[in-house]
């Protein structure tokens, strides 16, 4: 219990001789003399200054990290995905998947809360997901109810190889630079590679505008030229509960509508996105160029007796 004792004396006494010694090489300088307090200030600013450029080199790691997370986020929503293979395990075709793939489709929101959806061309199911770095975390999904017949296998299986985690990667496809390749390693080691395409938000770089149309099953010869059919539209106005409230006059229409196919048989309401285009925007077979139309789901179709 002595030996604390016997080192603070030691330290006690050696104390003047180093101040001592201390002042005189200060007075052989042209510098401030240097205290103890001097030392101990020198030291811990010396200490805070590493602690700091640790900080610095944290901070810079960190928004590298999330710029490349954001890069990547931004990627995923840009690009409607569309299946092009799919493998389990042991790198065998799903056989579920495989035959419908051109109608399995995943798209990603970042923009609405990290919202995501996907399907095999009947119900669509939705979820949450977190991205950190490059694994992909989906939640428990929720889907419309539809009897979906042959399609109920498939949409199983889809379902179960998307929720849970995933590593995905995103990179430019051998065949077209401007179609990316996204490549997502399920939790089961599985593996699906989507193709991208560009969606209407990121293509005009604008949030969509709503709208409903009724297309007539019948089309007519357009009025400006008599060699080209026309669709027949008109707006419907639904409430905030899903009634229809208003139905316009039938007009021609002698643009597109991507993602739409008339077959001429069926009178249908069309829940449409309607983008404002950019003077750089080509609408070849648009007359309307001032917008561009993009089928958001088809709500009601019903065949229509041509004798009618």
């Amino acid at each position: 219990m002595n030996q604390p004792t016997v080192k603070t004396a030691l330290k006690t006494a050696f104390l003047p001789s180093l101040l001592a010694a201390a002042m005189t090489l200060s007075a052989c300088s042209d510098s401030s003399p240097v205290t103890a307090d001097d030392s101990a200030s020198a030291a811990t600013t010396e200490e805070n200054e590493g602690v700091e450029k640790v900080n610095t080199n944290d901070s810079d790691t960190t928004a590298e990290s999330i710029s490349a997370e954001d890069q990547l986020l931004t990627k995923l929503s840009d690009y409607r995905w569309i299946l092009d293979t799919a493998t389990d395990s042991n790198h065998q075709p799903i056989t579920s998947l495989i035959p419908i793939k051109e109608q399995v489709t995943l798209l990603i929101n970042s923009r609405n809360n990290h919202t995501l959806s996907y399907s095999v061309g009947c119900n669509t199911m939705g979820a949450s997901f977190d991205l950190e770095e490059d694994k992909l975390t989906i939640s428990e999904s929720m889907s419309t109810k539809m009897s979906c017949g042959e399609l109920d296998k498939a949409e199983t299986k889809l379902n179960q190889l998307m929720l849970g985690e995933s590593q995905v990667n995103i990179a430019a496809s051998s065949n077209n630079a401007a179609t990316p390749t996204l490549t997502q390693v399920t939790s089961d080691d599985s593996t699906l590679v989507w193709s991208g395409r560009l969606t209407s938000q990121a293509k005009y770089n604008s949030k969509g505008e709503t709208i409903f149309w009724e297309v007539a099953a019948e089309s007519k010869p357009c009025q400006d030229n008599k060699t080209q059919m026309c669709l027949q539209v008109r707006p419907i106005t639904y409430d905030e509960q899903g009634l229809k409230t208003s139905e316009g006059q039938y007009t021609e229409f002698a643009g597109s509508i991507d993602g739409y196919q008339h077959d001429g048989k069926h009178r249908e309401i069309l829940r449409l996105q309607r983008f404002k285009t950019t003077t750089d925007t080509v609408l070849a077979d648009n007359v309307d160029s001032e917008f561009a139309y993009v089928l958001d789901r088809v709500i009601e179709s019903t065949v229509v007796d041509s004798t009618e």
